[in-house]
């Protein structure tokens, strides 16, 4: 009886040059941010966008959810 194994897959590692790493992790950090603030800081009076509370009712739910106060 003979025995066949069969090849074992090694993992590869991925190498990803600084450059392209530094742009993810700038573009990560900026997404992060701005999801911050519509979801944690925007209150509709102190928006960036004036006196509008679209945002601030689109998120609402979230807001109480994630334990941020908005009334």
């Amino acid at each position: 009886m003979s025995s066949t194994s069969a090849p074992i897959a090694l993992p590869t590692q991925v190498v990803l040059p600084l450059s392209k790493a530094a742009f993810w992790l700038a573009g990560t950090a900026i997404l992060a941010l701005l999801v911050y603030y519509f979801i944690g800081v925007d209150q509709g009076a102190t928006s960036i966008f004036g006196n509008d509370v679209h945002i601030h009712e689109f998120v609402h739910d979230a807001r109480h959810f994630l334990g941020f106060p908005c009334h």
